[in-house]
């Protein structure tokens, strides 16, 4: 009885401290969720704000052209100020703040304009279009239709497709140059090397995750690109082949940590069965880890695909910069990031130049969800395949 009464009483206890903590666990338990939360939130935030400042180009609704009709400085006083804002592109403050004298001179200099741009033809065009975003046109001076990226220019020209493939070319540098690297170093960490070795290898090659990609972009730019210029002789110093070179340095890590914890994760009844019918370790690792690990050796590389298609500074550092049309990958080159990077500064708020390239921005976002949803969808199909799920 002794023994059972004093069981009820610890029990007792027990369940009185259990009341008494469950408050804190609650409390730690909303506090985790409201961290989550707000993660989730404030890049659902960034990406809405990127999306309604790219809005107007996705819809169609910008419009740059000079052929707008020119309203004369005489029929200032008959317009409704409506009418007369719209037509100076003026905000409300901006338009309540000016007196006549102003806006009568604004209207004269839109008229000076419109004179000037009747001469050029090109100034005719609507650059903020698809039709030119996409497409080569033939412009004035040129013998052949071209795709031009010129902001700064008189008619500016925002043709994307030399971005395209300036960040496509130094994605694709990177990864044929660290994937291999990155998962040999996973293979010969996880399954050949010893355990003292793996201790000091593995923390070694994820250290290079913390050098900033300034510095990776510098080096590549004094060292980097001067020895490999010398060697390989290529006629332009920064190019392509040079940024995705320091590109992939900054991808090895991040393919690296993810492949090996792929690879140790495979049961070491796998190694140790094959290893019992003789083969070799190198051999087991190959042929039978490598395959069993494949879904979170592909998810390592997609990955790396999204780490070096949304680096910014290596590629403004190393790359030239240049927005040309060429798959040369010893041309100079100019990506998305890096036109973000060096031409968002300049750019007047509200202005074609500010929508293009928060439209850039919603492409990388766009480019970045889909590369990853096309590799969750391979992952799954590739888990299904190894364990035999139909």
């Amino acid at each position: 009885m002794a023994d059972k009464h004093s069981k009820r009483s610890i029990g007792w206890m027990g369940l009185q401290r259990g009341h008494q903590a469950r408050p804190l666990e609650w409390i730690v338990e909303k506090g985790i969720f409201l961290v989550s939360l707000s993660a989730i939130v404030m890049v659902f935030l960034i990406f809405l704000f990127v999306a309604r400042e790219a809005l107007p180009v996705f819809l169609g609704k910008m419009n740059n052209a000079s052929g707008q009709k020119v309203i004369p400085v005489a029929e200032m006083d008959k317009i409704p100020p409506a009418q007369l804002q719209e037509y100076l592109g003026l905000t409300d403050k901006e338009f309540a703040a000016m007196d006549r004298e102003t806006k009568k001179t604004l209207m004269e200099v839109k008229v000076e304009t419109a004179q000037e741009d009747s001469k050029d033809k090109d100034a005719t065009a609507n650059t903020t279009s698809w039709r030119y975003l996409l497409r080569p046109h033939q412009w004035s001076g040129y013998d052949k239709p071209e795709y031009i990226w010129q902001p700064v220019a008189g008619v500016q020209k925002f043709n994307i497709i030399p971005l395209l493939i300036g960040s496509l070319k130094a994605t694709l540098v990177a990864l044929l140059f660290s994937v291999p690297l990155a998962l040999g170093a996973a293979i010969y960490v996880s399954q050949l090397t010893s355990p003292r070795k793996r201790e000091l290898l593995k923390p070694a090659i994820e250290l290079l995750a913390g050098i900033p990609s300034v510095v990776l972009g510098f080096f590549a730019l004094i060292v980097m690109a001067s020895v490999l210029h010398s060697i390989l002789g290529y006629q332009s110093r920064l190019n392509a082949f040079v940024a995705g070179i320091a590109l992939g340095l900054a991808v090895i890590p991040v393919v690296f940590s993810i492949a090996e914890d792929a690879l140790t994760s495979v049961p070491r009844s796998y190694t140790q069965a094959a290893l019992a019918l003789g083969s070799s370790k190198w051999q087991a690792a190959w042929k039978i880890v490598l395959p069993a690990a494949i879904p979170g050796v592909f998810a390592a590389v997609v990955l790396g695909f999204g780490r070096a298609i949304g680096e910014t500074m290596i590629v403004l550092l190393a790359s030239g910069n240049a927005s040309i049309v060429s798959w040369d990958i010893f041309d100079s080159t100019r990506t998305m990031t890096a036109t973000i990077a060096a031409e968002m500064a300049e750019a007047v708020v509200g202005g074609d130049h500010y929508r293009i390239l928060f439209m850039l921005g919603a492409l990388l976002f766009v480019v970045t969800f889909v590369s990853n949803f096309i590799g969750d969808l391979v992952i799954h199909r590739l888990k299904h395949k190894m364990e035999g799920k139909r």
